[in-house]
């Protein structure tokens, strides 16, 4: 009964969701493109297709090494890769190429999963974390398609609002073939709602086996060099409340280190604007990734381009990992852990609960309250180099140490398919 009244409410609200996305494309024309894949409306895709489903940049990350894996293992696959978002989907460009088929994932209205799995007819389904829709689940389920959640968390407050619509997610959590969670408590609590527990394994994170391919090496040691001889730190993926403060912070660093560079990197590229208004405001020079402003010259240098903030995290000497000073549940600290560069966040870190923990118990990421406090150590870091270096390093070790779990996902899906 829970399914049908999603299902009729869902379909009610297709027309305004399209509305909005037409809406948004104002800003954002990217959003507009191709978006028939959105009602099920996608090129027939040949071959034995393991659709992998990541929502958005993120996860799109951290399927990368495992997408790559595959092609690699498994020789006549062919990887669909899909997102929610724009800018998952550039993303997926950018790493892969024409390696692999791309399309945005259909809303999980029952005619558009309909259409989209008679156009894609996927071997396999691999979700990527916890992106669990009701028709899309059921239907790959009805179809014999075997469903797994690879790289699955679960916070606690997740789990208990699962709880209240059991009716709802205990036949989806049923219809799992494997999930590979991150952790104990995350394979607890998929246990908890239902899934058979002979069907979880706890492989650990596969975004501790992060790569960095050469190109993006290449692209951020170029782009250091352009900054010039100064310290340069990053604020990746922010979001809205959290720019001023953090160019207030940068500014009580220019105070004590006037050539210091801050990298703003916005998380949605229709802030883009709105933020370089903000950096003006603030009375700091701007110069913009997407243009052809000197870097050399500038304080603030804003990273307004797709799918590029891994170089730029490569191209700092320390970094601020956005979404964490609001209750936006942070971001990945390991992308810039894994360049060997200290890695400082706000408080506000749940969605990334037990990836915190590990380098937290190894003091490989500096926890703040808020922009002042984040200052007064971004003050002392870039007046001390052997600090910058020892805390770097001490990030680092804790990517090395906890690599692995990339290893036990590709045979998990190699022995199941």
């Amino acid at each position: 009964m829970l399914h049908f009244i999603y299902s009729l409410l869902i379909r009610l609200l297709l027309p305004f969701i399209l509305l909005r996305l037409w809406w948004h494309g104002r800003k954002a024309p990217d959003l507009r493109n191709n978006w028939r894949n959105r009602v099920g409306f996608v090129p027939p895709v040949d071959g034995a297709v393991v659709w992998v489903h990541a929502v958005s940049v993120g996860e799109t990350i951290a399927a990368g090494p495992m997408v790559r894996r595959l092609l690699a293992q498994k020789a006549g696959i062919t990887i669909l890769m899909t997102a929610m978002t724009d800018t998952g989907l550039a993303q997926a460009r950018k790493m892969f190429g024409d390696q692999v088929q791309y399309a945005y994932a259909p809303y999980d209205t029952p005619g558009s999963i309909r259409r989209f799995l008679a156009r894609v007819q996927p071997r396999i389904l691999v979700i990527m974390e916890t992106e669990l829709w009701p028709n899309m689940i059921r239907q790959s389920r009805a179809l014999g398609v075997p469903i797994f959640l690879i790289n699955a968390r679960l916070s606690e407050r997740s789990a208990r609002g699962y709880e209240r619509v059991k009716g709802l997610t205990g036949p989806i959590m049923q219809s799992l073939s494997w999930v590979a969670a991150q952790a104990e408590k995350d394979a607890e609590r998929f246990c908890r709602l239902g899934v058979e527990p002979s069907r979880v394994s706890v492989t650990g994170s596969v975004k501790f086996d992060v790569d960095i391919p050469a190109n993006v090496h290449a692209s951020a040691r170029k782009l250091k060099a352009a900054f010039g001889n100064r310290v340069v730190w990053v604020a990746g993926s922010t979001h809205e409340g959290e720019d001023e403060m953090l160019l207030a912070a940068h500014q009580q660093v220019l105070a004590a280190h006037p050539r210091t560079l801050l990298i703003l990197v916005p998380r949605h590229p229709d802030r883009f604007d709105s933020v370089a208004d903000k950096v003006t405001r603030a009375g700091l020079s701007l110069a913009r990734r997407s243009g052809s402003d000197e870097p050399a010259t500038a304080q603030v240098y804003l990273g307004d381009t797709m799918g590029e903030l891994m170089m730029l995290y490569g191209a700092s000497d320390i970094a601020f990992v956005g979404g964490s000073l609001i209750t936006r549940g942070g971001h990945n600290p390991l992308e810039p852990a894994v360049w060997g560069i200290p890695v400082f966040s706000g408080p506000h870190v749940f969605n990334f609960e037990t990836i915190y923990q590990r380098l937290q118990e190894d003091q490989g990421v500096t926890m703040v309250s808020g922009a002042s406090e984040l200052a007064q150590h971004l003050v002392d870091l870039v007046g001390d180099p052997e600090a910058r270096r020892a805390s770097g390093e001490r990030a680092l070790a804790v990517v090395e140490k906890n690599r692995g779990a990339l290893d036990r996902v590709v045979s998990g899906i190699i022995e199941r398919l």
